[in-house]
């Protein structure tokens, strides 16, 4: 078994697109339409676990709700400075501002990590993740 991708619904297209392609780095790797709705695929390569934005031709105005059952998407960055750089360059803000925490394993082995939180134009949370 392998995970293919997940799936999210957007309410303008062109800025989801904007922030998973131009600003998060992720590469459209195909777009395919269907009768009411056009879906795009975006990753690191075709092989890897991607993200699907579905754009529905009747969108409703005030976009979609985020339930409560979806936490986060995950992102590593090599250096969060250059990260919160960027985030200012395009005019998005932190939901949470970088701060460090240590990981513990099961068998007590620490992990220094440095988090922090951003939204997409949708509103979901992505966490992103400098090791």
């Amino acid at each position: 078994m392998k995970y293919l991708h997940s799936m999210i619904r957007v309410k303008n297209i062109e800025e989801s697109l904007k922030f998973y392609r131009d600003f998060l780095g992720l590469k459209l790797i195909s777009k395919n339409s269907l009768d009411d709705c056009d879906l795009y695929f975006l990753g690191e390569n075709e092989s890897s676990c991607q993200i699907e934005l579905t754009y529905n031709h009747e969108t409703p105005k005030e976009g979609y709700k985020n339930g409560t059952a979806f936490g986060h998407f995950a992102f590593q960055t090599d250096n969060m400075e250059n990260f919160s750089l960027k985030l200012k360059e395009y005019g998005y803000e932190f939901m949470y501002e970088p701060y460090n925490i240590d990981l513990k394993d099961d068998k007590g082995n620490e992990t220094p990590l440095c988090i922090a939180f951003i939204k997409d134009p949708d509103g979901n949370e992505i966490e992103i993740i400098e090791k």
